[in-house]
C-alpha cells in the first residue's frame, strides 16, 4: 500500500475530500450565489411599512408579531404607537411589550385583557414563527384587527430556493446556511387566492408580503398551487405572489387611492 493510499483511508483526509466536494457542488454554489444577490436588495422590510404608515393622517398604530432582535426592525419603525409580541425563545432579553406567544396575545386583546378589544393598527407586520400552519393564523387574526384602511406587511414570502423554504430552521447545513425562511410563502399563497383582499409581494428582503382589505394592490390569484409545490411556486413565483418592485408598489398604492 502506498502512502498515499494510506493516507486516504484516514478518516479526517476522508471528511475533508467529501466536504469539499459538496462544497463544490454546483447546486451548493448556486443556492449560496441566490443568498447573496438577496441580501444585496436595498430595500428593506422597515421601509416599506415606514412609507404605509407615514401615508396615514394623525396619529399611527402599529403591531409588530414576531420581534427577536428589536434593532433588527421594531426600532426603526416611525409610528405614534408601537407594540410588539414575542415569546423570547431566539432572543434571551425579548424586550418586548407582550412577552407571550400570537396565538396568545390576540385571545387576551380580543377578551380586553391587553390594550382594548377596540384597538385597530395601522400597520401589522408579522415575522414570527415561519411555519404556513402558525403564518396562516396569524394572517386571519390580523386580519381582525387591522383598521379598513390599514395593511398587513409580512416578512420572507419569496424565499430563493426550496434550502430557504425548508421546514426546520436548525438543518443549517442545507446550501442555504443559516439563512432561512421557512414555509411562510405557503400560507401568503393560500391568501392570495382569497377574492375579498388584496395583496402583492415586494420583491426585496426575502419577500415583503402585502395585504389589504380595501385598497386594489393586486387582484386575488385564480390558479392556486393546490399542493403547495416548491417547483411549482419557484416556476410561477411572480404570478403566484404578485412580484413586483418596491417603485411599482407605490405607483399601483398611488392609483388605489385616487
Amino acid at each position: 500500500m502506498s502512502i498515499k493510499q494510506a493516507l486516504l483511508r484516514l478518516k479526517p483526509l476522508q471528511y475533508y475530500f467529501k466536504g469539499r466536494l459538496v462544497l463544490n457542488d454546483i447546486t451548493h454554489l448556486a443556492v449560496q450565489k441566490q443568498s447573496r444577490e438577496e441580501i444585496a436588495k436595498t430595500t428593506a422590510r422597515s421601509q416599506v411599512i415606514n412609507y404605509l404608515l407615514s401615508r396615514v393622517s394623525g396619529e399611527t398604530t402599529y403591531l409588530e408579531i414576531g420581534v427577536r432582535d428589536p434593532s433588527k426592525n421594531f426600532d426603526r419603525i416611525k409610528a405614534s404607537k408601537k407594540y410588539s409580541v414575542d415569546p423570547g425563545i431566539e432572543f434571551a432579553p425579548n424586550p418586548v411589550d407582550f412577552p407571550v406567544t400570537s396565538d396568545i396575545f390576540f385571545e387576551q386583546l380580543d377578551k380586553g385583557l391587553v390594550l382594548s378589544p377596540q384597538t385597530r393598527f395601522d400597520v401589522i407586520f408579522i415575522d414570527g414563527l415561519h411555519l404556513a400552519e402558525q403564518v396562516d393564523k396569524d394572517i386571519r387574526n390580523a386580519l381582525r384587527f387591522v383598521k379598513d384602511d390599514g395593511f398587513i406587511v409580512l416578512h420572507d414570502c419569496n424565499p430563493p430556493s426550496e434550502w430557504h423554504a425548508r421546514e426546520t430552521h436548525n438543518y443549517r447545513e442545507s446550501p442555504a446556511g443559516n439563512f432561512w425562511n421557512g414555509t411562510t410563502w405557503k400560507a401568503f399563497v393560500k391568501w392570495r387566492c382569497e377574492p375579498s383582499i388584496f395583496s402583492c409581494c415586494i420583491d426585496s428582503d426575502w419577500g415583503v408580503g402585502v395585504i389589504s382589505k380595501t385598497r386594489n394592490i393586486g387582484l386575488h390569484l385564480q390558479e392556486g398551487n393546490e399542493f403547495f409545490e416548491f417547483s411549482h411556486f419557484a416556476q410561477h413565483r411572480s404570478k403566484q405572489l404578485n412580484l413586483g418592485s418596491f417603485e411599482d408598489f407605490k405607483r399601483n398604492l398611488e392609483s388605489a387611492i385616487k
